[in-house]
């Protein structure tokens, strides 16, 4: 009898698993870049194409995957950690998983973003270990934030810079508004202040690279900023100031050096928004699926949401990425490849870049 030569199989992602690259890739990128609750994507498989998977083995191969981001992820934070410019932010997130000494899941995902990555951490605590834990001994540079004191802790280092957010100190006066009427108008002339520091700050980023209209720009915002702080301290030496007013003065006060950090810095922005989009999605997937129900999955919640947004930063496709990168693990027998340094987005060749970059989208034009 002749033999029958057949070509062998695909290399297997999960060994003896009934379920190719593909699969997974759609499970990862639903759940966490387009934030869709698992059951939710496995009823779509059923009732749309016929594929009946059962919760648990779809929550078993994650767990299973979850080494898989472990090097991608330690990268990506070694990179964020050493660039010179960050924003910093954090939310609340359920953690369903018993811990010693914590009697709520109430945990927080912590984001600290730079120019070319995003991380972010998940942390039973919302203190200053964290962001101490996270830039350790050797990190220098500028960090935009809010006046959260938990960030304060760095100033004390000597080798971090705290810019604080303007947009949140505009907050402080619309609350103010709102809640006393009768300093309405009080409060809307500090807002209409800030609103002019903007309006100067945006003048002069756009003659950064015309030293001479640069200068110009440069002059009338310290000028701003100098009659901004007289009017604060004559406010504040008010006896008749509203306690309200004070306080939001008083705040001002405090935090003016992180405030007018921008200043000397153009390259700092004024507020913290960029930090707080990147916070947008994860807090979609909270609202749509609470949060995470183990330790293993708050694990790979965190390197997911760290890849997938540094990736979109590259404009990377990350399906055709994440494709490429579990055919990769599963060639090396459900492990890290060798070369895992060779899918980071800074690491990647042109060429390979290339294919990875998100397509440009068709237009409508016939003519």
């Amino acid at each position: 009898m002749p033999q029958i030569i057949t070509a062998p199989g695909p290399a297997k992602l999960i060994p003896k698993g009934g379920y190719g690259i593909s699969f997974w890739v759609l499970i990862l990128l639903g759940k966490f870049l387009y934030q869709r609750p698992l059951y939710r994507i496995l009823t779509e498989l059923r009732d749309n194409h016929g594929l009946n998977i059962s919760p648990g083995t779809a929550t078993g191969g994650m767990e299973r995957l979850r080494p898989l981001f472990v090097p991608l992820y330690q990268a990506i934070v070694a990179r964020n950690v050493s660039e010179e410019r960050w924003h910093a932010d954090e939310t609340r997130w359920q953690v369903f998983a018993e811990m010693e000494g914590k009697e709520n899941p109430r945990w927080y995902l912590w984001i600290f973003c730079s120019k070319t990555t995003v991380i972010f951490r998940m942390e039973p605590i919302r203190s200053s270990d964290v962001p101490k834990d996270h830039f350790g001994e050797e990190a220098k540079g500028i960090l935009v934030v809010d006046s959260y004191s938990a960030y304060k802790v760095l100033l004390k280092q000597g080798r971090i810079l705290l810019a604080f957010c303007w947009a949140h100190v505009r907050r402080d006066f619309l609350a103010i508004a709102k809640d006393w009427p009768s300093e309405e108008k009080w409060a809307f002339e500090w807002i209409e202040n800030i609103g002019q520091l903007y309006a100067l700050n945006d003048v002069r980023l756009k003659v950064l690279d015309v030293p001479c209209a640069f200068d110009k720009a440069q002059a009338r915002l310290s000028e701003a900023i100098d009659n901004m702080a007289q009017e604060r301290d004559t406010q504040l030496n008010d006896p008749k100031l509203h306690i309200a007013c004070r306080k939001a003065l008083q705040s001002l006060d405090r935090h003016w050096s992180g405030l007018t950090l921008f200043v000397d810095y153009p390259e700092v922005p004024m507020d913290n928004n960029y930090g707080e989009r990147q916070l947008r999605n994860p807090v979609v997937g909270r609202k749509n699926y609470y949060g995470s129900g183990s330790f293993w999955s708050a694990a790979l919640t965190v390197m997911a949401f760290s890849l997938f947004q540094t990736l979109q930063i590259w404009n990377i496709n990350p399906r055709i990425w994440l494709t490429a990168y579990l055919g990769a693990c599963a060639g090396n027998g459900c492990r890290p490849p060798a070369d895992t340094e060779c899918f980071l987005p800074w690491n990647t060749d042109q060429e390979r870049l290339r294919l990875f970059t998100n397509p440009k989208p068709a237009t409508n034009d016939t003519s």
